[in-house]
């Protein structure tokens, strides 16, 4: 895994500064990122996460054309600690493929067309 994971205590901050703009109680669009130098090591996490209920955004190569980038979102609820629990599965998931890394999420509010999935991961 590169980087430091992302912890409780900074999911909770998060959430805490996220309060003003969003309502952090309701379905969000969350995003995930995973990445790696070979692009063809992250079709595999794609089709995973595809299978799971997430709908891939892009696969994209930084502008240094030296990683690639999988997006996913997915409409969910979360607070800290379910997001924390989410995070954990994904740098797993990071290991179980062999990739370089689950780099993180972002957050956006619901846009009209969006739907949430009810289905269990």
């Amino acid at each position: 895994m590169k980087g430091l994971p992302i912890t409780l205590g900074q999911l909770e901050e998060l959430f805490e500064n996220m309060a003003g703009e969003l309502d952090v109680s309701d379905d969000l669009l969350w995003g995930y990122f995973f990445t790696d130098r070979d692009k063809k090591k992250l079709a595999p996490v794609r089709d995973e996460l595809v299978r799971t209920g997430y709908r891939e955004v892009a696969l994209y190569q930084t502008d240094d054309e030296k990683t690639y980038f999988l997006h996913v979102e997915k409409v969910e609820k979360h607070t800290p600690a379910s997001l924390h629990e989410r995070n954990q599965h994904f740098y797993a998931l990071a290991d179980r493929f062999g990739i370089e890394s689950y780099d993180g999420m972002d957050v956006g509010a619901v846009e009209a067309g969006e739907e949430q999935d009810d289905s269990e991961d």
